[in-house]
């Protein structure tokens, strides 16, 4: 049996694609399969042409590949579509029509025909569920665990959608087996499986970061819908009544920042979600929160600008936008989780660093880490805290006292006897407005001095390699992490390590270095057309960075072009 394979399904937005993909993969995992996938889709809610990716295997997988052994199309636009991936041993099922649609394209073809078989179930629309069913079978997925999930898909819909539905599942079955004893190249797809992983959970990061919030003690959380962040708000607005939290989806961006700052003024653990044009608008409020050292979590999804760009597409191209945000400077944390794990532990270790800093605290994500999803063993919540670090007032309270630590002891208006102030100004030990140099000066020194404590506290990068060998260093961040790590051990060498940040701002120089000037080759790889955070760890240790591995078309790297370009500047600085 194999070990692997990579499957496909395209189709227009509004055919059920991404509820097969769903179906499919927690059959597979409940059937002892590691499952891997992720989605690309157009910014439109009917029509176009999305299509989920889905890796099978019999070990641990977590990062994209390029490369499709079983596509089924399910729009005449798919084979056009995914054209540049599609090679000449690529199992294709679908419709005459459909795999008729692009004749310069080549590759192994087996019809079936999906609307036929779907309107003698009785309707065309189950042509989806059909393709499942054959998938079921191909892959050797116990077709009662599918024919179980369906019932839990569409209880809401009666018995009888129900009924057609398991019937499009067996009618699929069927067909599976059909085209297997026609088709024996088809027997190549079943694949070792693992008993052990059947109760493993399936997490993508929308749901982690949703996780982490809850975990974190988030009970107040506001957005304006935006991509790749929207579906935060609405899995915390899906659970809020279970864990106590107020989700407020609000009508601007502006309003958005305010009122987060205004509940977290009052005593809330506070999260805003959003994506760079979503964020550009609530840089005063930003500002607010540095000057008034109030707590807040903000979630940024990146995605291709400027303006409104590419909303359904990924790219790490607003580093320096939440660097940058605000007018003058205040301290600030920037995480930028590398998988669902982290993800998860990031967002609930966020609301413990705000509220202990009182700074913001910003998770940038991308659509690529959002959207794609694998089963893990479990989360550990045994070492979880929530921290708290509001303290009763007394009669001669004053918010923003000189402490020795620069951290003033943070009270919230009605919680003791002490007077709460509040100001946007420059302003004294009480919170009154102040324009007094001296004043002024030492409470800038008074945010600087926190910025130094958080950087002794800041999450070091974790390298990946050998320690004592490695002459060349790749060096990444954020969702870059597996498709980095899976195209590092596909190359197999002991001269290259990887060093990847999931803190990215501040950084702790004097410990990076270290790896930097061990190497004699940097490779920087980013989605972005310019580098940004291999300017800023430039501009951080003095050391410059030999090379980029830079994409920005707003599709994510493939393992497999990770391989090619590594191979070709390690070649390049070789000589």
């Amino acid at each position: 049996m194999k070990s692997e394979k990579n499957l496909v399904l395209a189709g227009a937005a509004g055919m059920g694609i991404q509820t097969v993909e769903s179906l499919f993969v927690n059959a597979a995992k409940q059937s002892g399969l590691f499952v891997f996938a992720s989605r690309e889709y157009m910014s439109r809610v009917r029509g176009g042409i999305n299509s989920t990716a889905m890796r099978i295997s019999s070990r641990p997988v977590r990062a994209f590949k390029e490369r499709i052994d079983l596509l089924i199309p399910l729009s005449d636009l798919a084979i056009p579509h995914l054209k540049q991936r599609i090679r000449k041993n690529t199992i294709i099922l679908g419709e005459k029509a459909f795999l008729n649609a692009d004749p310069t394209v080549k590759f192994t073809s087996i019809e079936v025909p999906f609307t036929d078989m779907a309107t003698k179930i009785g309707n065309k629309i189950y042509a989806n569920i059909i393709a499942l069913g054959i998938l079921a079978y191909i892959f050797k997925v116990n077709k009662t665990i599918v024919l179980g999930l369906i019932a839990e898909q569409f209880w809401k819909k009666g018995d009888k959608i129900i009924e057609e539905n398991q019937n499009a599942i067996e009618k699929g079955y069927e067909m599976g087996k059909k085209l297997e004893l026609t088709n024996p190249i088809l027997k190549n797809f079943e694949i070792t499986k693992n008993p052990q992983i059947i109760n493993d959970l399936i997490l993508d990061g929308t749901q982690a970061i949703g996780l982490g919030a809850i975990a974190g003690g988030c009970n107040y959380e506001t957005f304006y819908p935006m991509a790749p962040s929207t579906g935060i708000g609405t899995f915390l607005a899906q659970n809020a009544l279970k864990f106590g939290i107020i989700v407020d989806q609000s009508e601007d961006e502006i309003s958005v920042i305010n009122k987060a700052l205004g509940a977290s003024f009052a005593g809330a653990r506070s999260l805003v979600t959003t994506s760079g044009g979503g964020f550009s608008l609530m840089s005063e409020g930003i500002s607010l929160a540095g000057i008034m050292e109030l707590p807040i979590v903000i979630v940024v999804g990146m995605r291709p600008g400027p303006a409104t760009g590419m909303p359904t597409r990924t790219s790490q191209e607003d580093l320096e936008l939440i660097l940058h945000a605000g007018a003058g400077f205040f301290p600030r944390i920037i995480f930028s989780p590398g998988t669902i794990e982290d993800a998860f532990y990031l967002t609930q270790q966020a609301f413990n660093l705000t509220q202990e800093f009182q700074v913001p605290v910003f998770i940038l994500t991308d659509q690529y880490l959002v959207d794609s999803y694998y089963n893990l063993p479990s989360l550990d919540l045994e070492k979880l805290k929530i921290e708290k670090h509001i303290v009763k007032t007394v009669d001669n309270y004053n918010r923003y006292v000189f402490a020795v630590s620069s951290i003033s002891p943070r009270g919230i208006p009605g919680y003791g006897n002490g007077l709460v102030n509040a100001d946007s100004h420059t302003h004294d030990e009480q919170g009154t407005i102040t324009e007094d140099p001296v004043l002024r000066s030492r409470m800038v020194k008074k945010r600087l001095h926190k910025l130094e404590l958080i950087q002794k506290a800041s999450i070091l990068p974790e390298f990946i390699g050998n320690r004592n060998k490695y002459k060349i260093l790749v060096v990444s961040w954020g969702s870059n992490y597996y498709l980095i790590k899976e195209a590092l051990e596909i190359i197999n060498r002991e001269d290259i390590g990887f060093l990847h940040f999931k803190q990215v701002y501040p950084l702790h120089a004097m410990q990076i270095i270290q790896y930097l000037n061990k190497a004699n080759l940097i490779i920087a790889v980013e989605q972005n057309p310019t580098g940004q955070f291999a300017e800023l760890l430039e501009k951080e240790t003095h050391i410059p960075i030999d090379c980029r591995i830079l994409k920005f078309s707003g599709y994510t790297f493939s393992v497999e072009e990770l391989v090619e370009e590594i191979i070709h500047h390690v070649d390049k600085g070789a000589r």
